[in-house]
């Protein structure tokens, strides 16, 4: 089983992949290509996805029991002791506004 996710690509991306897959969701193509098809499949998405991003997930024989591939995505996959994890981004630190700003902060701290 093969499931391939592309978000921001060319509308001529996705009528290539409905040639092999089937198109479940906008921008979601599942199949069951060969492996031969499914590495010229990633080859091609790879060279037409432009600014896109795309994600390519397929089953094999390993613990996990699939295996994916990630093309610019901020999440990237890490080998873990033969176990494949994602990788989040560290997130920004969130700007906590100052106290008392708001009219109700302001009523609450003057309040009896």
């Amino acid at each position: 089983m093969t499931v391939i996710v592309l978000t921001n690509c060319p509308p001529g991306l996705r009528g290539f992949l409905t040639r092999w897959m089937f198109e479940i969701s906008a921008g979601v193509f599942i199949g069951n290509p060969s492996a031969r098809i499914r590495e010229i499949l990633w080859a091609e998405v790879e060279q037409y996805a432009a600014t896109g991003r795309a994600l390519l997930a397929h089953s094999t024989n390993n613990e996990q029991g699939f295996t994916f591939q990630t093309m610019d995505h901020a999440w990237q996959p890490v080998d873990h002791e033969g176990v494949t994890l994602m990788r989040r981004p560290k997130a920004p630190p969130a700007t906590i506004p100052p106290t008392g700003w708001s009219k109700a902060s302001k009523r609450r701290r003057f309040k009896p």
